[in-house]
């Protein structure tokens, strides 16, 4: 995913700290061409993304299932209305080997959510399918100005133990 995201040309990443987007952050942070930008909230990354492309840039936004409700409001209104490229990587919960029950109402409902919302899917569940999905959504978003979601399966990442 990295590797696409170079050569995607993408200057600007912003997350909310994830364990499964961990090792994508950790090498862009160590990338001195890509500005990591930490989150408070995943709605901040919307505006951020837009700012980027107003300034000539390409961004990404990387989060987790869980925090596509707190953008409903930027995607429906923001990034739609000003149609400038949007480009989300999001580590999915609340699917295969979930045992926190707070993540799987969420889980379900994210695909809709974006659908419905105008954004174009991408599902990702083999790894060996990293670079070629991520660098797809990239040429839909930044070519096509369009609002675009790669939604990294559960399996992938690993379930994570709830107690």
């Amino acid at each position: 995913m990295y590797r696409a995201l170079v050569e995607a040309q993408v200057r600007q990443v912003s997350y909310v700290p994830d364990a499964g987007h961990s090792a994508l952050i950790n090498q862009v942070r160590e990338d001195d061409s890509i500005h990591a930008v930490g989150l408070t909230s995943e709605e901040e990354g919307i505006g951020l993304s837009a700012g980027a492309w107003l300034g000539g840039q390409r961004s990404a936004l990387l989060m987790q299932s869980s925090g596509v409700g707190n953008c409903v409001n930027a995607i429906a209104s923001l990034a739609q209305a000003c149609g400038f490229p949007l480009l989300m990587l999001i580590t999915m919960r609340g699917e295969w080997g979930e045992a926190n029950p707070w993540q799987v109402p969420m889980g379900r409902l994210v695909p809709g959510l974006l659908h419905d919302m105008g954004v174009s899917l991408m599902r990702l569940d083999d790894g060996e399918a990293a670079f070629a999905t991520v660098a797809a959504a990239a040429d839909q978003a930044f070519l096509g100005q369009a609002r675009v979601a790669v939604l990294i399966s559960q399996r992938l990442i690993g379930a994570k133990l709830f107690k």
